[in-house]
This record gives structure tokens, sequence and C-alpha cells, in this order.
């Protein structure tokens, strides 16, 4: 059973990656590669504060400042410098992969003796991985308002405008450049916020930790739209989440059957998310055969 609500504790904080991710994959329409480049920065940058006796509070909101200038950067990339996405977000990732390390001044750090948000709850006596439950629904539940909110107003709207159709967008009056960049800026914050908390939850931080995690992040949200269909904007949100956990169960459940060990993650990664994003087509092929 612990292994059970340990992932889906997991699935709860890597579901607030998959939501900053949402942004520039789903909203805008970018594939942004800076996510691997930006969670470790997230992670890097909390754990390097919590060092110098910064409150850890206060060294994860820094790490969201960290990620949002490595999204402006990515964002300058393509708007002024004419860099297609893809490539400005691997400039992007491979840059941080030396700032992480100058941050740092090694490979990995390590909170050992350190305090950091969960310890601020351990004082609760709650079961066994459910102080790490208790932070991810207040964590994620405080980013789908703040996204609901946000997407609600004329900047948001606008910033999913440039997502749907930028000439459109253009045509409207809307800067579709300061779009792209606050977009990425929004997103990579999100995602350094993830790497800052998850650090702290798994007590370290680690330069190559970024490594894969856009599959991770990816498989929440199509496991999330595959399966919840035709919902709200804010239940969209919540359904990302959702696909979080459930891939964490996937894991558990494919470790359970001792199928695969646990260096194989990144290749039922890739396998999961080809799946579910197959499922679609065999379904309206079969629709057409029906017909």
């Amino acid at each position: 059973m612990d292994l059970f609500i340990s992932a889906i504790s997991q699935g709860m904080l890597w579901g607030i990656l998959s939501l900053g991710l949402f942004i520039s994959f789903r909203v805008l329409n970018i594939a942004d590669m800076t996510t691997e480049g930006a969670y470790p920065l997230g992670a890097a940058v909390c754990v390097i504060c919590i060092h110098n006796g910064i409150n850890p509070v206060i060294a994860t909101l820094i790490s969201i400042v960290a990620g949002m200038l490595a999204g402006l950067v990515t964002g300058f990339l393509i708007t002024v410098c004419r860099i297609p996405s893809l490539l400005a977000g691997i400039l992007t990732m491979t840059a941080l992969l030396s700032v992480n390390l100058r941050i740092m001044g090694r490979p990995n750090l390590s909170l050992i003796n350190k305090d950091t948000i969960f310890s601020k709850i351990q004082g609760l006596n709650l079961p066994t991985h459910y102080d790490t439950v208790f932070v991810g629904i207040i964590l994620s539940g405080l980013i789908i308002i703040a996204m609901s909110l946000f997407f609600s107003t004329e900047l948001g709207q606008s910033l999913i405008a440039t997502g749907d159709n930028e000439k459109m967008a253009t045509a409207l009056g809307i800067s579709t450049k300061t779009m792209t960049i606050l977009g990425l800026m929004l997103a990579n914050g999100i995602i350094s916020l993830a790497g800052a908390i998850l650090a702290q939850n798994n007590g370290y931080s680690d330069v190559n930790s970024g490594i894969g995690v856009i599959v991770v992040a990816l498989a929440a949200i199509i496991i999330g739209e595959v399966i919840f269909k035709d919902v709200s904007f804010t239940t969209r949100l919540i359904c990302v989440i959702c696909g979080a956990i459930i891939y964490r169960l996937l894991l558990v459940g494919v470790l359970k059957l001792n199928i695969i060990g646990a260096n194989d993650f990144k290749l039922v990664s890739a396998l999961v998310i080809a799946i579910f994003l197959t499922l679609p087509q065999l379904k309206l092929k079969t629709k057409r055969k029906d017909a």
C-alpha cells in the first residue's frame, strides 16, 4: 500500500512539471526543450539557496524567477533571433548545463540535515508519504487556480490566441512576440518550481536530473487528454495532474510484475506515450470502418 501512496504523491509533484509544459506545449503549441534545463535549474538554485541559509519557501520562489529567466532567453532566441523554437530550446538547455554546474559548484548537492518545505509538515506527524501528498495538493491546487484565473483574462486569452493562430492574433493587434516570451517565461517558471519541490523531496539536486523529464511531463498531459475528453479548461488542468498520477501508478504496476527494472523507466515512458497517442487514431479508424 505504501508503494501506491508513494506513486500518488510523486505523481502529484510531477504533475506540477506537466502543468508548466502544458503552457508551452498545448497553449503556445511549442515543443520547448528548455524544460530539460529549467527543471534542474530550479533544483540547483533552490538547493544552493538553502545551503546559504535562505528560508526554503523563499528559495523555492527564487527558483521560479530563475526558470522564468531561462524562458526569457528561449523566447528571445525565438522572437528576436528568429531561431526555430525546437533549436532555441535545445540551445538554452545546453547552456543551462554549464549554468547549473556553476551554480552548485559540483554535479550534485545534498540537502542532508537541511530544512526544506517538507520539514515544516513533518511536525504534523502524518503517515508515510502523506506529507508529500499534502504539499502536492496545496501547490497543484494553487497553480491550477492561478492558471484558470490568468487564462480567463484578456492577457491570457491573447496568449491562447497566439498559440491557436499566430497570424490571426497579429491581425487582431496582439503582440505575438510578447505573448510567446510571456508564455515561455510562465511555463519554465512552473517547471523550475517543480524542480525545486522535487529536489527538496528527494533530498538533493543533480545537474543531470533534467534528462528525460519532458517525456514524463508529456506522458501526464497525453494520458489526461486521452482518458478525459471534452472538458473545460480548468478541468483539463486537473486532468493533467490525474494523468501524472495514473502514469506513476502504471510504472508501479509494471514494476510489481517484475517485467522491467528501475533503469528501464525512460523506455516505459516512451512506450506509454506512444500507446496513448496511438489510441485516438485506432478509435478513429474503428469508427470509419463501422460507418
